[in-house]
Order: structure tokens, then sequence, then C-alpha cells
């Protein structure tokens, strides 16, 4: 089975982690190449996603001194999941089998054996999974792993505790370039593609340098694209919650109707003030999950493109 290994590393303002990051992927890489896990040819493949410090020069400086070094260029920033995914649809011609992981030195590299070992035995997505959370604070852990299970319970279907740690064949980067959609969660469109997989478990490190580009607000917003683009179980809530207002408001009517044949006919303050304020902030809440909805419609329909490459540095 051909083995050339392409290791695909989105970058955005990594320059503080980025040459100890190249350092240790570059080792690993030619300890692979040594034990015969990866074939020549491989290569390590930064992508610059619009960074603001020297990121970009540090990946256009790593290619010159070694051409081990490929790096990719975007011409915007245009978050994560469209630079992960302009990497992997980059050199999946070019490989046989890619691993996409962060910069940020977190994802333990010696995972990787075990990934290869599994894609040799027939498995095309080999997703990396973190066996515990035991470093993380209490409210980390538990917003991470609310953050999986209100993702699986709304229906879009992820691998629990799995980022973007994974190995993926060739076959599989063909089939993900099937997807055509703007609005991505590669977490919830990798599992669609069908094909063998399997797990690797690793324990999480510290980050080497600078800081998280996910802190709470980002998770969220991330979680509701997730959920937005792969489901319409929201959708269907809204109208379960207005079947069962439709259903509240019934029991309302007859029970006025029942105060007025007993001569109770003076309605209480507080029951219209708690219902108009509840009953408002329900169809607020439904135009902005509707709105959200309509929004990711009319951007999909502009069929704009997800990223623009600026520049590739790559030899052959």
């Amino acid at each position: 089975m051909s083995n050339k290994l392409y290791l695909v590393i989105p970058c955005y303002n990594e320059e503080e982690v980025l040459p100890e990051t190249a350092k240790r992927l570059k080792e690993k890489l030619l300890c692979l190449m040594e034990k015969g896990k990866a074939g020549d040819g491989s290569r390590i493949v930064f992508v610059n996603d619009g960074s603001k410090d020297r990121t970009w020069e540090t990946i256009r400086s790593l290619h010159e001194t070694d051409p081990l070094y490929s790096g990719i260029n975007l011409s915007r920033n245009r978050g994560h999941q469209n630079a992960l995914l302009a990497g992997l649809m980059t050199v999946k011609d070019h490989a046989d089998l890619v691993i996409s992981m962060d910069a940020d030195l977190q994802d333990d590299i010696e995972a990787i054996d075990e990934m290869i070992d599994k894609y040799h035995n027939g498995i095309d997505i080999v997703y990396g999974v973190r066996s515990s959370r035991a470093k993380d604070s209490f409210f980390k852990k538990a917003t991470a792993e609310g953050f999986y299970k209100t993702m699986n319970a709304m229906g879009a279907n992820t691998v629990y505790n799995h980022a973007d740690y994974r190995l993926m064949s060739r076959r599989a980067l063909e089939g993900l370039a099937e997807f055509g959609e703007v609005n991505l969660f590669l977490r919830g469109i990798v599992p669609m593609i069908g094909y063998p997989w399997d797990v690797v478990y690793y324990e999480r490190g510290e980050r080497f340098a600078g800081e998280s580009k996910y802190p709470l607000g980002k998770m969220l917003s991330f979680a509701v694209e997730g959920i937005t683009s792969l489901s319409v179980k929201p959708l269907r809530l809204i109208t379960g919650l207005g079947f069962f207002i439709f259903l509240v408001s019934i029991g309302m009517l007859i029970y006025s109707f029942v105060r007025h044949f007993m001569g109770a006919t003076i309605v209480g303050w507080t029951t219209l003030m708690v219902s108009v304020w509840a009953i408002g902030g329900l169809i607020l809440l439904s135009l902005g999950v509707v709105g959200e909805y309509i929004g990711k419609i009319y951007l999909e329909s502009k069929m704009r493109p997800r990223f623009i490459i600026e520049q590739f540095l790559h030899d052959d």
C-alpha cells in the first residue's frame, strides 16, 4: 500500500509556537520514513489562515530552508475549518494519506504511528480521540463535554471528544471533496463519508505557547454553526414548541370560560404579564432560529468560494 504522508497544519497567529512545532514534526516524520511508515515525498504542510503576525514569513523561511516543509497562504482569514479544508483539498492529489492536526502541539504526535498502522489495515479514516480530560478545569471539562453531547442530541453526529486530529486516506479525501457546502463543520461532515473508520486514544497536552484560538464565545458560535449546518432538528423543536403552546392556549381558553360562568371575570395581572413576556420571548427565539437557517441558505445560494489560495510553496 502506498504511504506518502502529508501532515496538514492550519495556522492562525502561530508565530510563537511554529518553530518548535516544525522541529518536532520534522523529527517525527523523519522517524516514520526511517521505519517505512511514511514514504519518500512525504511533507509537512502549514496553512496560513490570514495571520496578522509573522506566521507566513516563518512558513516561507522553513520552506526555503528545507523542502520537507510546504506552505499554503490563503488570500485572507477564512476560519479554522476553511483553512483546514484548503489544506486537505490542495494536497489530496499529492498524498496517499493525510493527517490533520493543530499547530499548538497539544495533540500527541506519537499517536501518528498507531493511526498509520490502522490505515495499513484497511481503515480510511482514523479519529484521534482524547482519552480523558483530567488536566482540564471543571468549567472547561463541563463546557467541552456539554458541547459534544449537545451536538449529538441536536442531530449533528460527531465522534465524542474528537476535534480535528485525524487521518484520512486519499479515497476519503475524494469523498470529502464531494461535499460542496459553504457552511463547514468538518467534525460532522467527515463521519458522513461512510468509509471504514476507527479511533486512536491519546492524552492531550498543554499548549506549548501562545493563546487558545477557541475561547467560550467561539465554542458557542462553533456549536451553533455545527448544529444548523448539519441538522434541521431546531426547526422541528420550534414546531413542537408551537404545538405545545397551542395546547396550552386551548387549556387557558377553557379555563377562561369556566371562570366566566362562575362569575369570576377579573383576569390576574401577573398571569397576563407572564403570558405576554413568555409568548413574546418564544416568538423572537423562534424567529432567530429560522433566521439562522435562512441566512445559511442565502450564503449557500451565492456559491462563493470557501477559500482562495494566494500561494502554494511546494517542491515535488
